[in-house]
C-alpha cells in the first residue's frame, strides 16, 4: 500500500511503501531549508540534484550530490538545505 506524505506546506513530498518488510520512501525536497526528526535510523540516498545536510549536534554542513547517501541515527534529526528541487530515496534501517 502506498502512503503520500506532505511536509512544510508541500515543499517536501514523499510516497511511502514497504518492501521485504522494511519501510521506505521516495520523494522530492523543493528549494529551502528544513529540519527532520527521526524515530528510527535512516539512510537517505540523493537520486537527483544535491542536498546539504547538518546532523543534529554538528555545526558542519556536508554536501551530498546525486548518487551519494548518508545515515542518521534514530531519535535524532538533521537539517537539510536544497538549492534546487532534489529527489531522494529513504530507507528505514
Amino acid at each position: 500500500m502506498l502512503k503520500h506524505n506532505s511536509y512544510f506546506n508541500g515543499n517536501v513530498q514523499s510516497v511511502g511503501f514497504e518492501r521485504h518488510g522494511r519501510r521506505q520512501t521516495v520523494g522530492v525536497i523543493d528549494t529551502g531549508e528544513f529540519h527532520f526528526s527521526t524515530e528510527a535510523p535512516e539512510r537517505m540516498t540523493v537520486v537527483a540534484g544535491e542536498l546539504a545536510i547538518r546532523i543534529d549536534g554538528s555545526t558542519e554542513w556536508r554536501a551530498y550530490p546525486a548518487g551519494t547517501s548518508f545515515e542518521v541515527a534514530g531519535k535524532s534529526g538533521f537539517d537539510v538545505r536544497a538549492t534546487q528541487p532534489t529527489g531522494y530515496f529513504c530507507e528505514f534501517l
